[in-house]
């Protein structure tokens, strides 16, 4: 299997869902996992097998694209519409590729898993960020 290809003009909060705001440090695209760089005060790609703990620690998925030093909105909990097909009742996770997302299958030695949610239906994504802390 491959990373999710996303629609980026399909993705879309649902109801309840909760947001950050900030500043991209990077250009993104919207449904790109990134985290939050605490040293420039901004969003970047997120990686799962980055040598950098925080690189590894996403906090979100953006929600619309964004230039470096430009404002962003990440979503950080509850439904999004992801843009991509998902299978109902699988756990997608961040990528080895920056700001990927990928079933468990595209994981593999070295890269440390985070489980960004689980699919609740062909459509959405319902994120709830964990994350095992150890490398595969």
């Amino acid at each position: 299997m491959t990373d999710l290809s996303i629609t980026a003009a399909s993705v879309v909060a649902g109801a309840g869902a909760t947001q950050r705001r900030g500043k991209a440090g990077a250009t993104i695209t919207a449904g790109q996992a990134v985290y939050f760089d605490s040293a420039t005060s901004t969003y970047k790609l997120a990686d799962c097998d980055s040598a950098t703990a925080a690189v590894r620690s996403p906090t979100g998925i953006a929600l619309h694209g964004s230039l470096s030093g430009q404002p962003l909105a990440v979503h950080d909990g509850g439904p999004i519409t992801i843009g991509a097909t998902l299978t109902p009742g699988v756990a997608y996770y961040l990528s080895a590729t920056p700001g990927g997302i990928c079933p468990v299958a595209d994981l593999s030695t070295g890269d440390y898993p985070v489980i960004l949610g689980i699919a609740t239906s062909s459509t959405v994504l319902n994120v709830d960020i964990q994350q095992a802390g150890v490398a595969l």
